[in-house]
């Protein structure tokens, strides 16, 4: 294998739009999530809408829905 030609493997820490934070290997040293394995529906058991645009509430508003 050529030597140089690969990207450097160092720590890096994952932040979670929810607050969690970890750290993984990875050739950038930080990354933001929105999701993770502490706020997603399907590890937490329950339901949360993540509606950054409005989409949500437009179609609540739409049909008279609550």
């Amino acid at each position: 294998m050529r030597k140089d030609i690969h990207p450097e493997y160092v720590e890096c820490e994952v932040t979670c739009a929810c607050g969690n934070h970890f750290v993984v290997m990875s050739n950038k040293p930080q990354l933001k999530i929105d999701i993770c394995n502490k706020c997603h529906p399907f590890f937490t058991g329950s339901e949360k809408i993540v509606d950054t645009t409005g989409r949500v509430d437009k179609f609540k508003k739409k049909y008279n829905l609550k």
